[in-house]
């Protein structure tokens, strides 16, 4: 048996170093009469842009400058009686000198639900490095939020955050409210790729599928959506196999608004798997060249499923920034994309977490460039370290310069 399963996965290892779909005569994914097929969609979309709503409203998330705390051992009974007392920063700092505390710290607040229905108040801190803190009030715990203060007792430490602000919302520029109204205009947020009840399985479909009739291909998508594949190890590229035939299927069939989820899922890597390692992350390809022979306005997009909001429409696609730094260094737009990144890194009418996401979209964006472009990328790097020197004090604390 365990000579079986080391040979079952030497196959998928092997098989999942080779080119990862069939490319066709075009140089893309899709032959020529599906990429036809769903120009004409794409066109027809565009002008739907143009007359739908012109002027969406969008909000940050809410969000504030605070201070971080750690404090170790003897002193945390003392140092929550205190916060429950609501205790001033300067007061706390006084009584405890040997807290670390860190000032200017970017703190996002994050409501959703769990995976048990529980529902959940994050407080997450952005920094540069892509670390940071977050601490979680829940009902029925020993977290607790308490007038200025949230905090979190973790075995022997003590982690809190100081709030001067509550954190608040504020409105997203017009210019990007309309990126992320064109990205909700494409991808119909009223379907999803999988259907409701789909269930776990494992389907592909057969080789000769182009032969059948439209009904019966409009069957075989049915079922295609009605299977949801894990993936079963870093190597198993299932899942995103199953994702190819939901979009073959789709485009062959006109169903726009589940190809387009299909396509993102694969240039996101949007998958569920067992387990995911680094290793294998590099040959799973993000065709962004497809959308972009399709007319579709890439680098809006991009900017569209990037920015993070209080209030997205039901079923908004949210891209990985990793992912989409990696796309778009291989597109052709690239000077249109770095002008808008930098752009927006500026623009202080943009909400602090915002500009922080598309600080990692840049960040992601120049590393990806390293091997085609090494000059270009130092470039980038030099032209980001002076603009970051012309911003407020918050934001040199917040981006990292020391990056490669």
């Amino acid at each position: 048996m365990r000579n079986s399963i080391l040979v079952l996965l030497l196959l998928i290892s092997t098989f999942s170093w080779e080119q990862e779909f069939k490319v066709y005569d075009n140089g893309l994914i899709y032959n020529e009469k599906t990429m036809g097929q769903l120009t004409d969609i794409v066109d027809s979309l565009n002008l739907k842009f143009k007359v739908c709503e012109l002027n969406p409203k969008f909000y940050s998330k809410p969000q504030t400058f605070g201070s971080k705390i750690v404090l170790d051992k003897k002193d945390i009974n003392s140092a929550i009686r205190d916060i429950k007392d609501n205790i001033s920063l300067a007061d706390f700092k006084a009584k405890y000198q040997k807290a670390e505390i860190t000032n200017q710290v970017l703190i996002v607040q994050f409501n959703y639900t769990n995976y048990l229905g529980e529902k959940i108040t994050e407080y997450s801190e952005i920094n540069g490095t892509g670390g940071g803190k977050n601490i979680q009030l829940e009902d029925n715990t020993k977290n607790e939020f308490n007038g200025n203060w949230v905090y979190e007792k973790r075995s022997d430490k003590l982690y809190a955050f100081y709030l001067p602000k509550a954190p608040s919302k504020t409105q997203i520029p017009e210019k990007y409210a309309l990126q992320i109204g064109y990205a909700d205009c494409l991808i119909d947020t009223t379907t999803l790729k999988f259907k409701e009840d789909a269930k776990s399985g494992w389907y592909r479909a057969p080789q000769d599928w182009e032969s059948l009739t439209l009904v019966e291909q409009e069957a075989l998508l049915d079922t295609l959506r009605s299977t949801k594949v894990i993936g079963g190890c870093s190597m198993d590229l299932s899942p995103r196999y199953h994702a190819k035939d939901i979009a073959l299927l789709s485009a062959q069939t006109t169903k726009w608004e589940v190809f387009l989820r299909a396509h993102l899922d694969i240039m996101n890597d949007r998958f569920d798997r067992v387990s995911d390692g680094s290793y294998a992350w590099g040959d799973r390809q993000t065709y962004i060249r497809e959308l972009e022979e399709l007319n579709i306005d890439v680098p809006k997009l991009i900017i569209g499923i990037s920015l993070r909001v209080h209030n997205p429409a039901q079923n908004h696609y949210y891209g990985n920034v990793q992912r989409l730094g990696r796309a778009l260094a291989e597109t052709r737009f690239q000077t249109e994309i770095e002008d808008a990144m930098f752009e927006m890194m500026q623009n202080n009418k943009l909400d602090a977490y915002n500009r922080m996401i598309i600080y990692f979209l840049f960040r992601n964006y120049n590393y990806f460039l390293k091997e085609n472009a090494p000059e270009h990328v130092e470039d980038n790097r030099q032209k980001f370290e002076k603009m970051v020197l012309t911003l407020p004090t918050e934001f040199q604390n917040q981006f990292d310069t020391t990056w490669k």
